[in-house]
C-alpha cells in the first residue's frame, strides 16, 4: 500500500498546491483557467500527436479496450439516468446530468497523470482511446439527451449535428485525426517540430493537476447531500466496478491496458461538469459533486490500485 501511496500522493499534492495557490491569491483563478485552456488546447493535443504519430495503427486501436471502457461508461450512464428519473423522481435534464457525473471521467487532468505514474508511456495510448469514447460517443449523446430535455427548440438530430460539428473543431479531436494520419502514412515530422511537441506534451500532466486544485476554490455544498452521494458513489465506485467486470469478461488484452481502463474509470468526473450543470440549471449540484468526488478520489484511486497490485488479477503492476 505504501508503494501505491508513493504514486498517488504526489498527484494529489499538486492538486492541493493548485488549491492553496488560488485560495491564498498567489495565482488568480482566471489565470488558472487560462492554464486549463493551455492544457486542453495545446499540451494534451501535443501529447496525442506525439503518441499516435510514432506507432503503427494496430498498436493504437484496441477493440477490447473500447468495448470494455465504452460499454462500462454507457451502462453506468443508463443506470444513473434511469434511477434518478424513475426512482428519485427528478427531471430528465437533472437525471441526464447525474448520469453524466457518474460516467464521464476526467481522463486528461487526473486519469492520465495517474496512469502515467503507474504504467508509463502506454498510458498515452489509453488516454487516446478514452478520449475517443468520451468525445465521440459520450459527449454527443449527453448533449442530445440534455438539450432535448431542456426544450430549447432543437430536434435531436439537429442537436447531434451541432454537437458533432463543434467537437470536430476542438484541438483534441484535430490532434487525434492528425496523429492517426501520420501513423497511417508513416510521415515523420521535422526534428524541431517533434521537440516542440514533446516539450508541450511533458507539461500536460502537472499543469492539469494544478488546474484541478485551483478549480475547487469557491465550490460550496448546499443541501444536496442525497443527490451528491448518488453521483459520487456512481462515479467513484460503480463506474470502476462495471469497467473492471467488462475488462475481466472480455478476451484478454494487454495487462497495462486492463489496468489503465480501471484506473481511468476510478477518476472523478470531468472538470467542466459544473459548466454542463449551468447549461441545464443545476450548476450548484454539479460543482459540489465535483468537489466531493475529487477530494475522495485520493482514497478510492489509491485503494483500487492497491487491490489491483495485491490481487494481480491482471498480472503484476509494471
Amino acid at each position: 500500500m505504501l508503494d501505491i501511496l508513493a504514486i498517488t500522493s504526489p498527484i494529489f499534492l499538486i492538486i492541493a498546491l493548485g488549491y492553496v495557490a488560488v485560495r491564498q491569491n498567489i495565482i488568480a483563478q482566471d489565470v488558472a483557467r487560462g492554464m486549463g485552456s493551455f492544457v486542453m488546447n495545446f499540451a494534451l493535443p501535443a501529447l496525442l500527436v506525439k503518441t499516435l504519430s510514432g506507432r503503427p495503427i494496430a498498436d493504437i486501436i484496441h477493440g477490447e479496450f473500447l468495448i470494455a471502457y465504452g460499454g462500462g461508461s454507457l451502462i453506468i450512464l443508463t443506470i444513473g439516468i434511469a434511477y434518478t428519473r424513475f426512482i428519485a423522481r427528478k427531471s430528465f435534464a437533472n437525471a441526464t446530468l447525474q448520469g453524466l457525473g457518474m460516467s464521464f471521467s476526467n481522463s486528461g487532468f487526473i486519469g492520465y497523470p495517474i496512469a502515467l505514474q503507474v504504467l508509463g508511456p502506454p498510458a498515452a495510448i489509453a488516454l487516446t482511446l478514452c478520449v475517443m469514447i468520451e468525445t465521440l460517443v459520450m459527449m454527443p449523446l449527453v448533449l442530445v439527451l440534455g438539450d432535448s430535455a431542456n426544450n430549447n427548440g432543437q430536434g435531436r438530430l439537429q442537436v447531434l449535428g451541432t454537437a458533432l460539428k463543434n467537437l470536430c473543431k476542438t484541438p483534441i479531436i484535430i490532434a487525434i485525426f492528425a496523429g492517426l494520419c501520420l501513423s497511417l502514412t508513416g510521415i515523420e515530422l521535422p526534428a524541431p517540430a517533434l521537440k516542440a511537441i514533446d516539450m508541450l506534451a511533458m507539461s500536460s500532466g502537472p499543469v492539469a493537476l494544478f488546474v484541478i486544485g485551483a478549480g475547487l476554490v469557491g465550490l460550496k455544498i448546499r443541501g444536496m447531500r442525497v443527490d451528491m452521494a448518488r453521483i459520487v458513489t456512481g462515479k467513484l465506485i460503480l463506474h470502476p466496478l462495471i469497467v473492471f467486470s467488462l475488462v475481466w469478461l472480455m478476451p484478454p488484452m494487454e495487462p497495462v491496458l486492463q489496468i489503465a481502463a480501471v484506473s481511468f474509470a476510478c477518476s472523478p468526473m470531468l472538470s467542466i461538469y459544473a459548466v454542463f450543470g449551468q447549461r441545464y440549471g443545476h450548476e450548484g449540484l454539479c460543482a459540489a459533486s465535483l468537489m466531493i468526488a475529487t477530494s475522495l478520489s485520493f482514497i478510492t484511486i489509491s485503494t483500487a490500485l492497491w487491490l489491483l497490485d495485491t490481487t494481480q488479477v491482471f498480472g503484476p503492476m509494471p
